[in-house]
């Protein structure tokens, strides 16, 4: 399919916690975060694919601060960079307690995505192109992002990932 437009796909989402969504100690369960991760992360790459999606990876999420019960989750994703038929999406986790006024961040984590045809074969996806510094940082980031999971999934030989050695080796520099 052909590319609506080749810019950032963003997405806010936002859930209110309620008590169905807490633990014991009225924390927002990770589960329930990760469920609302992937919806989130699934819209804003099928708004850059224009097909339907499905979740291929998700990279390290690590809990920063717990999310009350009470608090508005605010979810906001973005498509980082475009491979060939998958896409990677950065998520920016908050919590909100409106009575106090405080927002702090929870979460941080990268999905990666592959689109489907009606058939469910991948389909190639749209390029994306950067605006900002910061969306440049994430595209090239992206890359390298990308060949560790492949490694880490065993799809890639570490001596093929040139990204990566590029990285270590101007580090020893």
């Amino acid at each position: 399919m052909e590319p609506r437009s080749p810019k950032i796909s963003f997405t806010i989402m936002n859930e209110l916690v309620l008590p169905n969504d807490t633990n014991t100690l009225n924390n927002l369960m990770g589960g329930r975060l990760l469920h609302w991760m992937d919806i989130a992360a699934a819209i804003s790459a099928q708004k850059h694919c224009n097909s339907i999606v499905v979740t291929a990876s998700v990279d390290n999420v690590s809990f920063k601060n717990p999310i009350k019960l009470g608090d508005v989750v605010s979810i906001e994703a973005k498509v980082t960079r475009a491979f060939n038929t998958s896409v990677e999406v950065r998520m920016d986790v908050w919590a909100q307690n409106i009575p106090s006024g405080t927002k702090v961040k929870s979460n941080e984590a990268y999905y990666t995505f592959v689109a489907l045809d009606a058939n469910s074969k991948a389909v190639k996806v749209p390029e994306l192109v950067p605006d900002t510094d910061e969306e440049q940082v994430l595209y090239e980031g992206a890359l390298r992002r990308r060949q560790l999971r492949l490694i880490l999934g065993g799809k890639m030989d570490p001596d093929d990932a040139t990204e990566l050695k590029a990285l270590f080796f101007a580090a020893k520099q």
